[in-house]
């Protein structure tokens, strides 16, 4: 018997179909910018440099983690691509910059085409919410390379900002006060830990008093995009800094955009983590120092401005239906 291709775990029409799906889903988020369709050995993105003087691109590549064992367990794939969208997003954001294109990859030990429907369904539902293009990516089918009903994702974001409105923090000074903004969960940070405290325990259909929702079902909650709220302060605040808080936690991403000689200076009794990281930190035994520098522990997003315009800032995150609140200053 003579072997080929699909004898050895690899299917070319499921991945055909899988193609023909994708290009549906990832073709409603185009628009005039993107001159090529899904098929090409690259993708096209025409920039408009008319809108800028000195246009600056900025990207950022990242996964979703271990996060993907919870939608494993669950068995539900339509959020994770939506995790990873928005992670990417708020990644440049905090720079300033303005989502143009998202590319993603994805793994499979087996192509399951309803998997990867679902997941690239989350992409396209987010990049069409942050108004950026799916524009390409590349699907792989790897037998033998990952357990049965396990894959991985991964993406890239590529955005423009003007040279002289790039956020990088370098004004940040004395007294300056420091804004948190509420996140939605654990986001995609720190789900290796809260795996191995919360599942010894439970599972993930598990009803949990102090939770609104089964165990799983609160894990797998959406990372929140920031984009809106950003380009809201960015347009009526002096806004010096941004940090979008993921793995390291409040001080170990806001510490990234603070100058040398100044040191934050962080309230942790301004607010109240949500209930999910309580029972993480209970049941695992956790101190709060490990809390803090693994879980964003309810701020997804810092914001460093000047105290005169901390009453703004707040009113306009309030208008957005955000939970804005000071979280500390500028030593």
């Amino acid at each position: 018997m003579s072997e080929n291709y699909e004898s050895a775990g690899v299917n070319i029409s499921a991945g055909d179909e899988a193609v023909e799906k994708i290009k549906k889903l990832a073709g409603a988020t185009f628009n005039k910018n993107v001159l090529s369709n899904i098929g090409h050995f690259g993708a096209f993105y025409e920039l408009d440099t008319s809108k800028y003087k000195n246009p600056v691109l900025v990207s950022s590549v990242d996964g979703v983690g271990t996060k993907l064992k919870i939608a494993f367990g669950l068995n539900k794939h339509t959020t994770i691509g939506q995790d990873l969208v928005n992670h990417c997003v708020n990644d440049i954001a905090v720079c300033g910059a303005e989502p143009l294109y998202f590319l993603d990859y994805m793994s499979f030990g087996i192509l399951d085409t309803n998997v990867s429907t679902a997941i690239v369904e989350g992409f396209a539902k987010a990049c069409s919410e942050n108004n950026c293009a799916l524009i390409g990516g590349e699907t792989a089918e790897m037998p033998g390379f990952y357990q049965t009903g396990e894959y991985d994702i991964a993406g890239t974001i590529v955005g423009v900002v003007e040279k002289n409105k790039i956020i990088n923090g370098s004004r940040i000074e004395k007294g300056d006060v420091v804004i948190g903004f509420n996140s939605n969960g654990l986001h995609t940070n720190g789900y290796s830990l809260a795996r191995k405290v919360l599942l010894d325990k439970f599972d993930l259909n598990s009803k949990i008093v102090s939770l609104n929702l089964p165990l799983g079902e609160e894990l797998l909650k959406t990372h929140k995009s920031y984009l809106k709220l950003i380009r809201t302060l960015l347009e009526s605040v002096d806004v010096k800094g941004f940090a979008h808080i993921t793995g390291g936690g409040i001080e170990g991403n806001t510490n990234r955009i603070i100058p040398e000689g100044l040191k934050l200076k962080i309230n942790w009794r301004s607010w109240e983590a949500p209930a999910i990281f309580k029972l993480i930190q209970e049941t695992g035994n956790i101190d709060s120092a490990e809390m803090r520098k693994v879980f964003n522990l309810g701020i997804g997003l810092a914001a460093v401005i000047t105290r005169d315009q901390e009453e703004l800032a707040l009113q306009l995150a309030l208008e957005l239906s955000e939970q804005p609140l000071i979280i500390g200053e500028i030593e």
